[in-house]
């Protein structure tokens, strides 16, 4: 069992940067997935990057070479570095975390290789 906390959402114009972050506590010496999805109203949640236990990362075309995943093991803590937000980049924004053996590596950035998720933070980008 993990437990997931985003902060670091707020309101930022359009061009500007914010970087999320999840903390993460329970069962953390084992092996994880990380991911972060987002979710705007009336739409369907979306992975948005993903970094698997090897560090591996894997991007949304739309957010590729704008976002970036890190994480800190040390810290247990996982980060989304976001940069030239746009308002299309306005949501939910969830961290997740899927232990299952297939995917703590390869990392998929989709919800079926989750196991576990945060209550999210809301980013909002105006123009």
């Amino acid at each position: 069992q993990v437990q997931l906390v985003e902060s670091g959402g707020g309101s930022v114009q359009a061009g500007g940067s914010l970087r999320l972050s999840c903390a993460a506590s329970g069962n953390t010496a084992r092996r994880y997935c990380m991911a972060w999805f987002r979710q705007a109203p009336g739409k369907e949640r979306e992975g948005v990057a993903s970094i698997g236990d090897d560090e591996n990362t894997t991007y949304a075309a739309s957010v590729k070479g704008r976002f970036t995943i890190s994480k800190d093991n040390a810290k247990n803590t996982l980060y989304l570095q976001m940069s030239s937000l746009k308002p299309e980049d306005t949501a939910m924004y969830y961290c997740a975390a899927g232990g299952g053996s297939l995917y703590v590596d390869s990392c998929p950035v989709q919800s079926y290789a989750m196991d576990y998720w945060g209550k999210g933070t809301l980013v909002t980008i105006s123009s």
